[in-house]
């Protein structure tokens, strides 16, 4: 089904609880690859950091396409995935909030600010993914 962020039940669904995206992207020669990332929804994107220099960081920096899916592996199943095109920043202040914002949705409240200082550091981006298109499906066994 095709969807969107302005959709409460898909914002809820990518916002609710601690799941994993899975971030598609391409290789410098071309072939796919994807990586488990930390992510929040940051207004009508979604939000996650990663080094500059790492593939994610290379590969974006190169091909800003980019496609996240998120998934729930238990009764009723769904998933929501996202494809669009990534912009980043390395502005220390948006990369500490955006880490300081993972940090607290998959470390705690208690640990947010920990986890921003260590991860909104030189050489961290943030990523935005703004999408072109998302697709989901809430209930799969329903």
């Amino acid at each position: 089904m095709a969807a969107s962020l302005d959709d409460p039940a898909i914002r809820d669904f990518l916002s609710s609880g601690t799941k994993t995206g899975h971030l598609g992207y391409l290789a410098k020669d071309g072939r796919p690859l994807a990586a488990p990332i930390w992510f929040v929804v940051d207004g009508d994107r979604v939000a996650f950091n990663t080094g500059a220099t790492t593939a994610k960081g290379r590969a974006i920096a190169r091909d800003p396409r980019v496609v996240l899916t998120v998934d729930l592996p238990e009764p009723p199943y769904a998933f929501v995935q996202i494809q669009g095109r990534a912009v980043t920043t390395d502005d220390l202040d948006e990369v500490r909030r955006i880490a300081t914002l993972a940090g607290a949705r998959y470390m705690g409240a208690d640990r947010a600010e920990e986890f921003g200082a260590r991860n909104g550091v030189e050489g961290e981006m943030a990523v935005w993914i703004e999408p072109t298109k998302i697709i989901g499906e809430l209930d799969v066994s329903g």
